[in-house]
């Protein structure tokens, strides 16, 4: 019987569909792996903005974690939106001795242009979490606050990515260049040598949970025993067609559809 890829999630929620800990469960199921989920934060969202947000209480955050890897295996891991400092002390303390991939996908503004997180929490995030990761897959935004530079050119994106691994010792770093203009470009470090992986850019409002989408294959391929590189690249073509083939719901910038890449190939699995 062959070993199944299974692949944990810690974020917050997006009852709409489209982000959070549903676009990751999307994500693992179409790439073939068992997915788990910890709730950090139930947050009341859709196309058009963040309405409200809950916190979940830390004993009930830090009982999810211990039901989940007392009993389960997990092959890859991410966390998506941490809110506060206290949560992430509780998922740093139970995560530090895991000894499979973990990636971070920075969340801190969703699409909509919303906080999602504060301004301690970001600056924990960086110092105690960032070093734990095997990749972080921060959007340009993320990237100028974690690097503290200006990003305005593909160059600025090479020197950020160096700079989170050298620096400040993330495993590897993918800049992903959806808000310069031009090609859809992304730049990989992985502390030895620079990736770079580029699609032409799709003209879509529709891009609702992309970066969650993103991550959450990056997480399931490496699950699955992918390499970094490979993983990444797989990951690029698939969030590449659910944004080509993006779902025109809700009155503001829609979700992609996580199914697209099998509908491309005509099979029923990637």
């Amino acid at each position: 019987m062959s070993k199944v890829a299974c692949a944990l999630t810690i974020a917050g929620t997006d009852p709409s569909g489209g982000a959070g800990i549903q676009a990751d469960l999307k994500t693992f199921q179409e790439l073939q792996t068992y997915g788990m989920s910890v709730l950090t934060s139930i947050v009341a969202q859709n196309t058009t903005g963040v309405q409200d947000i809950h916190h979940l209480p830390l004993n009930m955050i830090e009982q999810q974690l211990d039901s989940v890897l007392s009993d389960m295996p997990v092959h890859a891991f991410k966390t998506g939106m941490i809110a506060n400092t206290d949560m992430m002390q509780v998922i740093a303390r139970k995560v530090s001795d895991l000894d499979v991939p973990y990636i971070m996908d920075p969340v801190m503004v969703a699409t909509s242009g919303d906080a999602l997180i504060n301004k301690e929490a970001r600056s924990f995030l960086k110092k105690h979490l960032l070093p734990l990761t095997a990749v972080v897959t921060p959007n340009i935004p993320e990237a100028e606050f974690i690097t503290g530079e200006k990003i305005t050119s593909t160059e600025d994106m090479k020197q950020a990515a160096e700079y989170i691994v050298k620096e400040l010792g993330a495993g590897a770093a993918l800049v992903k260049g959806g808000h310069i203009q031009g090609e859809a470009i992304d730049f990989l470090f992985d502390g030895k040598e620079l990736h770079t992986f580029t699609v032409e850019r799709i003209n879509t409002k529709n891009t609702h949970g992309t970066g969650c989408t993103y991550s959450a294959a990056i997480t399931a391929y490496l699950s699955r025993g992918d390499t970094l590189i490979e993983a990444v690249r797989k990951s690029k073509e698939f969030v590449t067609a659910a944004i080509k083939h993006s779902l025109s719901l809700g009155s503001g910038s829609g979700p992609t559809k996580h199914w697209a890449i099998r509908e491309e190939k005509g099979v029923k699995h990637v």
